[in-house]
């Protein structure tokens, strides 16, 4: 790998594994490109350069002395950046995950633009939504993100919901040491039905929808217009959760605003400049019905 500066260039990229088919590029450099700005995103993908995951340290620092101004950071590396960072920011530390890297002056900052993302898109396309009591099924990144969205936001109690117990006491246990005792919980996913009987809302933060894992994450019949559903997956908008809760009569948002919103975000942190959420959608919205895309982003 052999980068040149160009100091007229806002240089930035991904850093993951898998990552070639990423709509991020396009979303970035036409928002860019739109704010007249002379922007290049590029992949660096950890296959494909042959660099293990957990070196990736190594990566970062070249990208830095390279001269770019941050990278975007996913799977699998979301948690394992944090060891070769200078600074978090006080909401990606209380994540745990960072999905943002900004270089500045010689520092690498680790922010998570997932959380501000999915707290954007949530009011944005559920406003007046309520937060009484709110299920999160997912206890990974994007679960934890949407979670600490909602309790930033008001929410008075958030239950994460995961097939690891483990895994959803852990986050549960984060949340209450950012938030205080009492505004979250973990139960097993067995436990969904009675869950969802008194939730206001349902963030889904699985896999399961997409693409490549298609299916329901919940029985159609758990359902009903009392209940507002947020899917976390956007690969592809629709979905069958998102097609099953309307057809039960739940307000509904796909993951595209989030995806947007997160997108946003980080060309913010990049540039200094705040980019046109709902032109990005657009874009979006353009890139993922384009013949030979197959609905990934970063």
């Amino acid at each position: 790998m052999r980068l040149v500066a160009d100091p007229d260039t806002v240089q930035v990229g991904l850093i993951g594994t898998g990552i070639g088919p990423s709509l991020s590029p396009a979303l970035h450099e036409r928002e860019a490109a739109a704010l007249g700005l002379d922007y290049r995103y590029t992949r660096f993908d950890l296959d494909a350069l042959g660099v293990p995951p957990d070196d990736v340290g190594d990566l970062l620092a070249r990208l830095r002395d390279a001269g770019l101004r941050g990278v975007n950071v996913t799977h699998p590396v979301k948690q394992r950046i944090l060891a070769h960072l200078d600074a978090l920011t006080a909401d990606a530390a209380a994540i745990g995950a960072v999905n943002t890297v900004v270089f500045d002056e010689g520092r690498a900052v680790g922010h998570n633009t997932d959380w501000s993302g999915f707290a954007a898109a949530r009011r944005d396309g559920l406003p007046g939504a309520g937060l009484a009591q709110v299920a999160v099924l997912g206890a990974g990144g994007a679960g934890a993100a949407a979670a600490h969205a909602l309790l930033t936001d008001g929410a008075a109690t958030v239950t994460v919901l995961d097939v690891d117990g483990t895994r959803a006491g852990d986050l549960a246990a984060r949340l209450a040491a950012t938030f205080g005792a009492g505004r979250s919980a973990a139960a097993p996913t067995t436990e969904l039905p009675d869950v969802l009987a008194g939730a206001d809302g349902l963030v889904h933060a699985t896999p399961t929808g997409m693409a490549e894992h298609p299916g329901l994450p919940v029985a159609p019949v758990l359902l009903r217009p009392g209940l507002w559903v947020a899917e976390i997956v956007y690969r592809p908008l629709r979905t069958a959760l998102l097609d099953a809760a309307d057809a039960a009569g739940c307000p509904t948002l796909d993951g595209g605003l989030m995806a947007v919103h997160q997108a946003a975000d980080a060309l913010a942190l990049f540039t200094g400049r705040r980019p046109d959420a709902a032109r990005m959608r657009r874009h979006l919205q353009e890139l993922v019905t384009e013949p030979g895309e197959d609905h990934r982003a970063g």
